[in-house]
């Protein structure tokens, strides 16, 4: 597993943008996002390998732009656009597998979790 430290989140009217930066304390080969908003199941927001193969949530597209920086080991989720039904509370996921398929939203894929930090979108 890949210790993962989370920043950025907070609260913002409807239209507008916030970033999200998690750091992992080593090597993971697959970095997503997911979110988790009260009474629903956690989905699957973006991900992203250390080539810059990316995957999005049909309702994010457009909209969210996931980066990996592999120097620095973090990935960062750019939000723009967000609407209220954004808000959630957003985790940082890793996979430490060095071997993958193909960047994916399953969250089986991912064995290391940040502790999460909440998106408020207030319309």
């Amino acid at each position: 597993q890949v210790p993962l430290v989370e920043s950025g989140g907070g609260s913002v009217q409807a239209g507008g943008s916030l970033r999200l930066s998690c750091v992992a304390s080593g090597y993971a080969s697959l970095m997503a996002w997911f979110r988790q908003a009260p009474g629903k199941e956690r989905e699957g927001v973006a991900a992203t390998d250390r080539r810059g193969n990316t995957v999005y949530a049909d309702s994010v597209k457009g909209r969210f732009t996931i980066d990996l920086d592999a120097l620095e080991d973090t990935v960062t989720l750019e939000m723009n656009s967000l609407e209220p039904e954004d808000t959630a509370v957003y985790y940082c996921a890793a996979s430490s597998q060095t071997w993958y398929l193909f960047v994916s939203l399953g969250q089986d894929e991912y064995d290391s979790w940040g502790q999460g930090t909440q998106v408020t979108v207030s319309s």
